[in-house]
């Protein structure tokens, strides 16, 4: 009992208080603002550059892929990075940098293949960045505060996103045209929000570099690292082992995994093409109706992005009480609820009230589930876990991509409404199937 104690004290890390954890979410600001851009952004770049309706979903392979492959190879490389700079700070800089070219390049596009291929280089930028950027929220906090740490990343999700759907409709209000198109009829607006994306894809991961250290490694584990085999093999051996070893509850969340992120591939890839025949009655991507349509859904995006940020922080009280298990479940379940709704609303003002539930689902899609992960992973393999974990939100984005098209006209008649309903029972599937995660004492315990 005294061993264990005295192994508890060695291995417990210095609180935070509420400012260095927001410095040290503050990165992923612009991580999320780089996915909101292509959340709101990326169907109708593609329907303006000549894609049909039914193929949107293989045009987004490029983001499940690269995340299916980068993120575990990342985070066990950077579980063994040994450098002056640290062990995930490498990873954050190198991975920021491209983001931002990529994003400087996209809305430039002249075709539809070149706007797919930058995807390709765009996610795997972000994938660089992203998951040793939840190892490091990981690394740096005692268990203690693991609920606050993912949450408050949470919340910068929220903030980043908000801005990044609301950017185009800022920029109208400023006084940008909202009808002026390059020659690719892609809207100046877009072109703009892209620019002040890539800028602060980079500014916010510098900030989170200067003002938050990670903890520097013992003697004893730059040693054990060292002495250990090294090169791809060993990295591929890593990961097969850490799959061999997974703890119970991480097998459980991928179930619950595979239904939310289905659903909200559905929604993202179809929530445009929606709006515009339920609200504007239209579904040439030609039209000032679609263009329209991309604006509000910039708008409602943003509404449940900022959303999410204040619930984000609302969530801490409600996972410290009831548990992450049922604050995620009643969180899905509105979100369900929500997306079933949308369909038949046709006055845009009343949107709003499906948005409260997404963004309520969305705050705890991006913290609570890393808040269980996180009590029942070693330490050691930080990097290695993370990284597969991300591998349950891309398969299901690769299922949906691939099995989509394959009953759109069928079983939905071809209608993009039809597609946000079948995401709605999703979500309330996923919320079922949160049951079914048994949870270790770590992740339930309270934050003092």
């Amino acid at each position: 009992m005294i061993n264990a104690t005295s192994e508890a004290s060695r291995t417990q890390k210095p609180a935070l208080n509420f400012s260095q954890i927001i410095n040290m979410n503050a990165g992923f600001f612009g991580i999320q603002f780089s996915f909101g851009l292509q959340q709101s952004s990326m169907s109708p770049i593609y329907s303006y550059l000549g894609a049909d309706e039914a193929s949107l979903p293989y045009l987004w392979l490029a983001g499940p892929v690269t995340g299916l492959i980068v993120q575990p190879l990342i985070g066990a490389m950077s579980d063994r990075t040994v450098s002056r700079w640290g062990r995930r700070s490498p990873y954050f800089l190198i991975g920021a940098i491209l983001c931002s070219l990529g994003l400087l390049a996209m809305p430039y596009s002249p075709a539809l293949w070149v706007a797919a291929s930058l995807l390709w280089i765009l996610d795997a930028a972000n994938n660089v960045t992203m998951e040793p950027y939840r190892a490091f929220v990981s690394d740096k906090l005692d268990a203690s505060q693991h609920s606050v740490g993912f949450l408050t990343q949470s919340a910068f999700t929220g903030l980043g996103q908000t801005l990044a759907y609301l950017t185009p409709s800022i920029l109208v209000w400023l006084g940008m045209n909202k009808d002026a198109v390059n020659a690719h009829h892609i809207p100046h607006i877009v072109i703009a929000a892209f620019v002040i994306g890539a800028f602060f894809s980079l500014a916010s991961i510098l900030w989170t570099l200067k003002t938050t250290p990670e903890i520097p490694l013992t003697e004893q584990e730059i040693q054990t690292i060292r002495s250990a085999p090294s090169g791809w093999r060993t990295t591929l051996r890593d990961i097969r082992e850490a799959f061999r070893e997974m703890p119970p509850t991480m097998k459980q969340l991928a179930l619950v995994k595979l239904f939310q992120w289905y659903a909200m591939f559905c929604y993202w890839q179809y929530i445009v093409l929606s709006l515009g025949r339920t609200i504007f009655h239209t579904s040439d991507p030609a039209s000032a109706g679609f263009r329209e349509a991309g604006l509000l859904n910039g708008k409602i995006g943003a509404f449940y992005n900022l959303v999410a940020f204040f619930a984000a922080f609302a969530l801490i009280p409600f996972t410290r009480r009831f548990g992450p298990k049922i604050t995620h479940a009643v969180s899905l379940t509105c979100a369900g609820i929500a997306m079933l709704s949308i369909p038949s609303i046709t006055d845009p003002v009343m949107l709003i009230l499906p948005m409260l539930g997404i963004g309520l689902a969305w705050a705890s899609i991006m913290g609570n589930p890393y808040v269980m992960l996180a009590g029942c992973i070693p330490p050691q393999k930080t990097g290695i876990y993370m990284g597969i974990f991300n591998m349950f939100i891309v398969i299901p984005m690769i299922i949906q991509i691939f099995t989509l098209p394959l009953y759109h006209q069928s079983l939905l008649n071809g209608n993009p409404e039809n597609v946000i309903r079948l995401a709605g029972i999703l979500l309330i599937i996923a919320a079922g199937c949160v049951g079914f995660v048994k949870t270790t004492h770590a992740v339930t315990e309270k934050v003092h």
